[in-house]
């Protein structure tokens, strides 16, 4: 299993307030599977972590502004939640530009909690199927999504999971995705 994505680029777009341990997780489940990750935001210099939206968790080196990549530089791309960093992302027109992007170009998303509110803004959701916090799930659905209440859902590439609860599941499903997005991409060529 520590070599499902070796050779693979995956980013992880968040700004300060996402939530911890959905960014870490994630990010180790990937870097476990040989795939190297690069931390987009949109400012420079680190991001402040929460727990549970409240308390300060770690802060995290930023490694390139969202504004200066573009889908082409990454083959998968992680949402991490926490409600303040995707309610930050979702008013950045160039982390809006880039998620919209990265989705229609077909290349795997994963998505957990707050997550797909930037989702929702990019105006990628419309007739797919996914779960998100329940709070959320009426914007999702205002959008034209589907919500199901299931710890992840895939759809066409697009993996979205609940809360942090959710987080082994979600884990084990985006390096499977990511992996498959890898076949994908290796048959067109």
């Amino acid at each position: 299993m520590a070599e499902e994505l070796r050779g693979r680029r995956v980013a992880i777009l968040a700004t300060d307030g996402v939530e911890q341990v959905e960014y870490t997780q994630p990010r180790q489940a990937v870097e476990d599977a040989g795939a190297q990750v690069t931390l987009l935001s949109i400012h420079s210099g680190e991001i402040q972590a929460m727990n549970g939206d409240i308390d300060k968790g770690d802060t995290f080196p930023v490694d390139r502004l969202v504004s200066e990549v573009s889908p082409d530089d990454f083959d998968a791309l992680i949402l991490p939640g926490g409600t303040v960093n995707p309610d930050g992302l979702r008013v950045n027109a160039d982390a809006v530009r880039f998620v919209g992007d990265f989705v229609r170009s077909g290349k795997p998303v994963g998505s957990i909690c707050h997550g797909p509110w930037t989702l929702v803004e990019a105006d990628v959701v419309r007739g797919r199927t996914l779960t998100s916090f329940p709070s959320i799930r009426t914007d999702i659905r205002n959008a034209g999504g589907n919500v199901v209440d299931q710890d992840v859902v895939t759809d066409n590439g697009l993996v979205t999971s609940r809360n942090p609860d959710d987080l082994p599941a979600f884990g084990a499903k985006i390096v499977e995705e990511f992996a498959e997005g890898r076949h994908r991409a290796e048959a067109r060529t």
